[in-house]
């Protein structure tokens, strides 16, 4: 496996936390996502629906998750469908799930094949007393949701086939489930974070003026790959000179010139898990003294940043917190000018032309994970802590950013071992 296997009891644990939630006389159901289509015949790899993966570890299309605890029959109160397969499948496509072996990793003991979905789940819909229906949909609030979802598909079967029923949203039950991590998820978490420091310790000892983004790339691809890792936890950006000022620039095509900072925002997955690591290099092993005036401010911010972050607080308000200790270091930095600050519009502040993003999200099954950020933060969430500084007519950008468990008397630092400081960054760069 390229995996170590999850335990059963953390996908049950799951489930029975999912059903305390839901009102009396419910169903609920969660798809599998489809396997999308690039061009011709082709098609893009496999990426599990988080939702399902969180109450099943099914990593596999073509399956659905039905819970109706309230069911007559109690070896109806979870259900899982899965594709049937055949010689021609696992020919062409290989090994899928065995009803055994999903009984053994998820702990669902009814397993069915698909083809037996429609007739059970309208016996469910009918006859079991079933009165609300709640259905699945990514309500993600930075997502746009241009192409229907296998999820998105099914609520207009449902819809049209029980009109009458009544219809909940799973999602904000699921967003706070799983916002709070469990040690499970913990532990995947810093596997992910583990493979990416590997990389990144193999990047400080490759990287030298002449070579390319994409060769740097291909460096963390060797690394991920090797540990264990499916690959990139989200399209990598290794962003030389001024590409390091383009918040989500990915052609990474350029050579890295002797002089300029390397931005590296790459992280690696592992189970379904993301590290999101970001760091930035001198591309000649020796950062000038503009460029370590920068980098020592962004990282004060961040390290002020960390220690703000404790259960109670909300976000957006920690994050004014931070836009002002960076505010300060743009003055420290000449790059604002003190009195024109005190006179700024509150609309339209100055620090914005040099910090113009959050300072961080959540990180979990999904990079930029779900939870509702207006909330207050809990123990047991991870976010990330990304400041940054982008000075474009300076072909100068600068983010650091660490991954961090919230507890109750302080943080647990996933990135704690990757290096960040100035001088340990120029020392393993020298020692090649």
């Amino acid at each position: 496996m390229r995996y170590q296997k999850i335990d059963k009891q953390f996908f049950i644990h799951n489930r029975r936390n999912l059903v305390k939630q839901l009102k009396p006389n419910s169903v609920a159901v969660v798809n599998a996502n489809d396997i999308m289509p690039t061009n011709s015949d082709g098609t893009m790899r496999f990426r599990q629906n988080s939702d399902l993966f969180y109450l099943t570890g099914v990593d596999q299309e073509e399956t659905i998750l039905v819970l109706c605890p309230q069911f007559p029959d109690s070896k109806y109160h979870e259900v899982l469908f899965l594709r049937e397969t055949s010689e021609l499948i696992a020919t062409w496509e290989g090994h899928k799930l065995t009803k055994e072996e999903a009984r053994e990793a998820t702990g669902v003991e009814t397993v069915l094949w698909i083809s037996e979905f429609p007739k059970l789940f309208n016996t469910m819909m009918v006859m079991g007393d079933v009165e609300n229906v709640y259905l699945n949909t990514n309500d993600h609030y930075r997502a746009d949701n241009p192409v229907p979802s296998r999820d998105t598909k099914f609520i207009r079967w449902c819809q049209e086939k029980y009109p009458l029923h009544k219809y909940e949203r799973l999602a904000p039950i699921m967003h706070k489930l799983r916002s709070v991590k469990s040690d499970t998820e913990i532990r995947l978490l810093q596997k992910a974070c583990d493979i990416t420091e590997s990389a990144f310790r193999r990047v400080l000892k490759f990287v030298k003026p002449g070579v390319t983004e994409y060769e740097i790339e291909a460096e963390y691809a060797h690394e991920f790959l090797k540990s264990g890792s499916r690959g990139f936890a989200y399209e990598p950006i290794i962003a030389s000179g001024a590409n390091s000022c383009v918040l989500h620039y990915i052609e990474n095509k350029n050579v890295c010139k002797e002089g300029e900072v390397l931005l590296l925002d790459v992280g690696a997955e592992y189970a379904n898990y993301n590290a999101d690591l970001t760091r930035t290099i001198p591309v000649s092993g020796k950062f000038t003294k503009r460029q370590r005036a920068v980098y020592d401010a962004v990282l004060r911010v961040m390290r002020s940043a960390i220690s703000m972050i404790k259960p109670g607080i909300v976000y957006y308000e920690y994050h004014k917190e931070v836009q002002k200790i960076m505010e300060s270091e743009l003055i420290g930095l000449g790059l604002l000018n003190k009195k024109d600050v005190d006179n700024q519009p509150k609309e339209k502040p100055l620090f914005m032309k040099y910090f113009m993003h959050g300072t961080g999200h959540q990180l979990g099954l999904d990079v930029h994970d779900v939870g509702n950020m207006y909330h207050k933060m809990q123990a047991g969430q991870v976010w990330t802590v990304e400041p940054g500084i982008y000075i474009k007519e300076e072909g100068l950008g600068i983010r650091i950013e660490n991954n961090v468990v919230i507890g109750e008397t302080g943080v647990l630092d996933l990135m704690k071992n990757i290096p960040i400081e100035a001088e340990e960054i120029e020392q393993l760069m020298k020692s090649k």
